[in-house]
């Protein structure tokens, strides 16, 4: 017997390209008009990772100010005709006070255990994170 909730999200048809309606705007997901789903892919893994990061920094009770996350992913053009999403680097800026610099990057092992979005991801995608100190 399943627990899980289902949670359900209509994308509308518009001329060609699959939109996501939103309140104010709607989010084009064609990459010549918006996002392309593949980068909305890589896009929602950092910013769940972020989200999961910065809970556990809160957790670990280490000090911190997230600046930005910045994200570059690969595809694999060479085996797999749809050339699938091959890696994801996620890069955290962040201020974090010297003497909890080495907690901070401990805890970055722990984020892909946490994240849904990590998890939901086929094995095969490599995904690696790493911070970096800002004064």
């Amino acid at each position: 017997m399943s627990t899980a909730k289902v949670k359900q999200l209509v994308l509308n048809s518009q001329e060609g390209s699959f939109e996501l309606p939103r309140p104010e705007d709607n989010w084009i997901l064609k990459a010549d008009q918006g996002y392309s789903p593949v980068q909305m892919v890589a896009a929602a893994t950092t910013a769940c990772g972020g989200y999961v990061y910065q809970e556990i920094l809160t957790n670990s009770r280490v000090q911190f100010e997230m600046q930005k996350a910045e994200v570059s992913y690969t595809r694999d053009e060479v085996e797999n005709p749809a050339h699938p999403i091959k890696t994801i680097e996620i890069t955290f800026y962040l201020r974090v006070p010297a003497e909890d610099q080495k907690k901070a990057t401990s805890c970055l092992r722990l984020i892909s255990r946490h994240c849904p979005v990590m998890q939901s991801l086929d094995p095969q995608i490599q995904v690696t994170e790493k911070e970096v100190f800002v004064d």
